[in-house]
């Protein structure tokens, strides 16, 4: 996750710059800079590597101006280089940026079109020269944002300062985070409250489409629509050590409204985005000469390998065993030769999935771990960890580390695929493109509270509760059972659609809630059957899909409607709602969201 700051100070900004920059290390990087406002001029210092690279380059070149702008990047479009790291700049503006530009290479071709010269190979450059294009155009600075935000497609927070204006800095956000700092004769931006702790407790954190110009007065903030509107001031409480719950009522929310920012940053360790390729490690084994993947892991990881089972057959065609650890380490299941076995685990510290990964390694398997924790034992002990970007997370409930478990999963069904051959470079990129939107989709679906607050107070006056899935959305569904029992307490079961016959027609009544995670994809069909049949039987169905609810042939108790998307992406999408829904309903009961009774973060013991 790519650290933003921002300070209109009294004096010289560059070392509070870097110091707040410190506190978002946390987030991972792999290069950093600042820009300040020097006698009207812009200048900055960017450095690869870590900020002490940075902090030597300003002792050798100080900046002395009181208008700056920092960052911390993880590279997504273009190698982790001096060149390619923020700020960016042309002799008139300055940017950081936090997210993906899905449309920059268009905006880039029309720019260059005019006459502007790229010198980096980022998405955030076409943001720059965008800006400056409407400068060029007579618009004030404030004007020229607001012209250029409207042109701008995916998930992003920015934060923008001029040459020529010492006492100002615009900030805006779609689907990443920004916080603004309240000081006396002084604001602050920083993507993370935690940044901006050693200047000022007041803190006012802007709202999905939010952009706000910043004077050292105060702030004006506008909605998506360009209406000024007011944000609450709130007091803070946040520390270098602490990861607070900004203004959110749990940790659960807030890091549910972390998934733009933290998918889009773990997808581009694996993805080119500029040239819509896969970029995947070495695992120390020749893809092309896989014979059998195997995964395993629990909980809601073992939900997330079952959608790479789906993902990895399909598009690879490499067969694919997958089971919960706890069982696999015990059942000495045969392991074929040129076999990668995959474990995934949010903490790198669970008991069963390492005991299997050092079976599975006993038994000449060469081992990836897909682990947030990159210093956990499960991680050292793999031929190759390869990390999800998803940052601390606090609630118990697993969220943006299910999502980023899953874009790392899709990238490696990606990666088995083309090295098989069994993909087209066409496919290849139509595939990593959709993946690029995903950030985007995730922002759009965190947008529609009123759906799910309705649907949790129907489902938390539910004893029990169904849901229903086909193809990569049977993980999804039950995934979306383990979530609501997790935090509500609401006893609920997931189902392959087609195994509703089999059994758990029979439970089917009014007063049971019927979960349907059904895309229109090519199962859609298959799914409607089974949806008149619970219609038939008085179940109430709350469908989440892209589909008219007419289309399923039969008026569901509330219909979820989701963007239009490639099928592949649909389980990391889906998986926000079925969240959505457990997260409003356990607040509907009253029950401890962060930290549901009974429940470890991490299971450490058998």
């Amino acid at each position: 996750m790519c650290g933003i700051v921002g300070i209109l100070g009294k004096s010289a900004v560059a070392s509070d710059l870097v110091d707040a920059l410190r506190r978002l290390e946390y987030r991972g990087y792999d290069s950093a800079g600042i820009a300040t406002v020097e006698g009207g001029r812009l200048e900055r210092r960017r450095a690869e590597g870590k900020l002490r690279n940075l902090e030597k380059r300003l002792i050798e070149e100080p900046l002395a101006g009181r208008t700056g702008i920092g960052h911390t990047r993880w590279a997504t479009h273009g190698r982790p280089t001096e060149r390619n790291a923020h700020p960016h700049m042309t002799n008139k503006v300055s940017v950081v940026h936090n997210g993906i530009i899905e449309n920059f290479r268009e905006l880039r071709t029309k720019l260059e079109a005019k006459g502007h010269r790229f010198d980096t190979d980022t998405d955030t450059e076409a943001v720059v020269h965008l800006i400056t294009d409407e400068l060029n155009k007579g618009n004030d600075p404030v004007a020229a944002v607001g012209r250029a935000l409207d042109h701008l497609q995916g998930a992003f927070a920015l934060g923008i300062i001029f040459a020529g204006e010492d006492d100002l800095m615009i900030a805006a956000r779609k689907g990443s985070p920004l916080a603004i700092g309240h000081g006396t004769g002084e604001m602050y931006l920083g993507s993370d409250a935690i940044a901006l702790a050693p200047f000022t407790d007041a803190i006012t954190y802007l709202e999905e489409g939010d952009w706000a110009v910043l004077r050292r007065s105060g702030a004006e903030i506008y909605d998506r629509q360009g209406t000024r509107t007011e944000r609450p001031v709130i007091k803070a409480v946040a520390s270098s050590l602490l990861v607070d719950k900004g203004n959110y009522r749990h940790f659960m929310a807030k890091e549910i409204n972390e998934q733009p920012e933290v998918v889009s940053h773990t997808l581009a360790n694996y993805l080119d985005m500029a040239t819509a390729q896969v970029r995947f490690p070495d695992l120390g084994l020749d893809l092309a000469q896989i014979s059998r993947v195997t995964i395993s892991a629990c909980g809601t990881a073992y939900y997330a390998g079952l959608v790479a089972k789906y993902w990895i057959e399909r598009y690879a065609r490499v067969p694919v065993d997958i089971d919960v650890a706890s069982e696999m380490r015990y059942r000495e299941a045969p392991l074929p030769e040129n076999g990668l076995a995959v474990f995934v685990s949010q903490s790198g510290e669970t008991a069963d999935t390492l005991a299997t990964l050092r079976y599975c390694k006993a038994n000449k398997q060469r081992i990836a771990s897909i682990v947030n924790v990159r210093t956990s034992t499960i991680a050292r002990e793999s031929d190759a960890a390869l990390p999800t970007l998803a940052g601390p997370e606090i609630g118990v409930a697993s969220t943006k580390a299910f999502t980023c478990q899953l874009s790392v999963l899709a990238c490696l069904a990606i990666a088995i695929a083309k090295a098989r051959g069994a993909i087209t470079k066409e496919q290849e990129i139509a595939l990593v493109t959709a993946l690029t939107e995903v950030p985007r989709h995730i922002a759009a679906i965190l947008r529609q509270d009123e759906i799910y607050l309705s649907v949790a107070q129907e489902l938390a006056k539910a004893r029990d509760v169904l849901y229903l899935g086909r193809g990569s959305s049977f993980p999804i569904a039950l995934e979306g059972a383990l979530k609501l029992k997790e935090i509500s307490y609401i006893h609920a079961e997931g189902y392959a659609a087609g195994e509703l016959k089999h059994g758990p027609i029979a439970l089917i009544d009014e007063n049971v809630p019927v979960i349907v995670v059904a895309p229109e994809d090519d199962l859609f069909e298959k799914t409607v059957s089974n949806l008149q049949e619970v219609a038939a039987r008085g179940g109430q169905i709350i469908l989440i899909s892209d589909a008219a609810p007419e289309k399923a042939g039969c008026t569901p108790a509330a219909h979820i409607q989701m963007p239009k998307i490639d099928s592949f992406i649909a389980p990391l999408l889906y998986a926000v709602p079925i969240q959505l829904i457990a997260y409003h309903t356990a607040v509907q009961i009253g029950t401890d969201v962060d930290q549901p009774r009974n429940l470890a973060k991490s299971v450490t013991v058998e």
